[in-house]
């Protein structure tokens, strides 16, 4: 067990150094900070002390080894766009990203769940092929029109709820948040859904697909034998086991949901760290962009991590492979 767990640490480090070295890559290839910074008609001594004063004039390697040293210690520098430390306007954008997709993950796990038992209990019946012709659409159509369709009908065409913005927050403490809020959480709807479609859509044909399989098997028809009720053995029996690999993915998606809550937040000027990466690209700020990164493959890492961990414990066959 010990094994397992080093070795998965060991892993996370090694993805964490690419990451990091991918992100560093950027402050070299991805636009000129001194031509950022600098004033329109500056000089080019004045460009020159600018250059020394960012440590760009130093050796690569030099530069790298500051880059991850200012990492370990959670300093990314200043943003060029904002002139703020990038920490602080990551922890500040970190509240409406995080519950975005925690209101996003709820959603599909809720609605997801309920959609693939119906499909899988009755896969012939009408309601089943109805839902899966829906999810099919859903899952094929890119964000961003889902996103913009949802804006037109129920923000423009019904005047229903928000097409933009937060709303109404209130502040806890470094935490602020829009579910204590009327507007808050009428903001929250539009941004919530779209995000959660395709997510949603994915663990209702997983959830589908498991159970037909776990139906499938011996000690669901021994249980039908016994004369045990068709209520129990679907819902006790045969989803509780349906629901491991749903949790997994759920677990992993969280990471995705993310990481990919850049296109959700852009389209309805969601104040999160995905509208605030999208800003530092349109000016090149470079800072926000590696932070971001970085932020995100910690996430990923992470979340990996204690997937891989749990499934030893749980699971005395990868144990035993490990030992």
């Amino acid at each position: 067990m010990i094994r397992v767990i080093l070795e998965r640490l060991g892993q996370a480090v090694l993805v964490l150094l690419a990451v990091s070295a991918v992100s560093f890559a950027m402050f070299r290839f991805v636009g000129d900070p001194v031509a950022t910074l600098s004033r329109e008609n500056a000089t080019v001594q004045e460009k020159a002390e600018l250059r020394v004063a960012l440590g760009l004039d130093r050796p690569i390697l030099v530069q790298y080894g500051a880059f991850l040293s200012r990492t370990l210690r959670g300093e990314w520098g200043i943003s060029y766009r904002n002139q703020q430390p990038v920490t602080k306007l990551l922890a500040d954008r970190l509240p409406a990203t995080l519950e975005l997709v925690l209101v996003a993950t709820l959603l599909s796990l809720f609605v997801g769940i309920p959609l693939g038992v119906v499909c899988a209990l009755r896969p012939d019946g009408v309601a089943a092929r109805l839902i899966q012709a829906i999810s099919l659409i859903g899952i094929s159509t890119p964000t961003f029109v889902t996103g913009i369709v949802l804006i037109l009908v129920f923000a423009v065409s019904l005047g229903w709820l928000p097409s933009f913005g937060r709303g109404q927050t209130v502040d806890l403490g470094w935490w602020t948040t829009g579910l204590l809020t009327a507007s808050g959480l009428k903001a929250l709807v539009l941004p919530a859904i779209t995000l959660a479609l395709y997510q949603l859509t994915l663990i209702m044909r997983l959830v589908r697909s498991e159970l037909i399989d776990v139906l499938s098997t011996d000690y669901i028809r021994f249980a039908k034998a016994r004369g045990l009720p068709a209520r129990y053995i679907h819902y006790r029996l045969a989803l509780r086991n349906a629901l491991m690999p749903v949790i997994t993915v759920t677990g992993l998606q969280i990471g995705s949901l993310i990481a990919f809550a850049i296109v959700t937040e852009t389209v309805f000027q969601w104040p999160g760290m995905g509208l605030l990466f999208i800003q530092a690209v349109s000016f090149a700020d470079i800072p926000v962009m590696a932070a971001y990164l970085l932020f995100v493959g910690l996430i990923f890492v992470v979340i990996n991590s204690v997937v891989d961990v749990l499934y030893a414990v749980v699971d005395p066959r990868l144990r035993v492979r490990a030992g």
